[in-house]
């Protein structure tokens, strides 16, 4: 049994609330175990100058770790004056994750801000701002259907996240903090709803992992992916 109990294979419960916040386009409180992620998605008519005249779309994302969200304060980048790099990392792997959920053409020459802010932190919150990210970008597609501003849904398939890695010499799927600061190998999967990957992060923190556990771990990847992805769908169902 690992710390909190679960199975090796196991994920920890998933929470969602829908339309957490009143002014945004679509905004879920995703909690995936302890780690809770604002997601707030915004739509703006307009594009970088880069996609002027191509009919094309824009996802991005921006994420940040609110102060208390860990055991001890964390300084907010405004009072460095300058973003901190692994935020700067973070959001740009959350914006290329939900562009490939889309067809850019079908969104029009318009862009979806995605604001991922963890207000708590335990372990997995680049997955669960992924996951939860897709959810807020979908609700405001959805709204962009109702009032007549799209015509055809730009969303070809799910999006989800999820952590794996090696603790003491077993696979284990979706990370708390404490596995994740001791775990020998670290990994983030990120994959679609029809079964490929879209981004896998792995790193050996310590032994290097061979193929046979590099197998067992995307293996554990892809049945907690699956499960993300069945609470997506009942959210969005609603």
């Amino acid at each position: 049994m690992r710390v909190d109990g679960r199975e090796h294979q196991e994920i920890r419960k998933i929470e969602i609330i829908k339309d957490y916040t009143m002014h945004a386009e679509g905004s879920v409180l995703y909690c995936q175990g302890n780690t809770k992620v604002i997601c707030n998605a915004t739509v703006e008519e307009n594009v970088p100058p880069y996609l002027l005249g191509t009919g094309k779309g824009w996802v991005t994302a921006e994420y940040a770790m609110l102060p208390r969200a860990t055991g001890t304060r964390n300084k907010r980048d405004i009072s460095k004056l300058k973003q901190a790099p692994r935020s700067t990392e973070i959001q740009r792997l959350i914006g290329r994750a939900l562009r490939g959920a889309l067809d850019l053409t079908k969104l029009g020459e318009r862009s979806i801000i995605i604001d991922c802010d963890v207000i708590q932190a335990d372990g997995g919150t680049r997955c669960a701002s992924i996951s939860g990210g897709f959810l807020a970008l979908a609700l405001a597609i959805n709204r962009l259907m109702e009032q007549g501003l799209l015509e055809e849904n730009p969303i070809k398939k799910q999006v989800a996240a999820i952590s794996v890695g090696v603790v003491n010499e077993e696979p284990c799927a979706d990370l708390c903090y404490q596995e994740d600061s001791k775990a020998d190998t670290d990994m983030n999967v990120i994959m679609s709803s029809l079964g490929g990957f879209i981004e896998i992060q792995g790193t050996a923190e310590g032994e290097e992992f061979d193929k046979k556990q590099l197998d067992a771990l995307l293996s554990l990847a892809k049945r907690g992916c699956k499960k993300i992805f069945k609470a997506q769908k009942k959210v969005l169902e609603k």
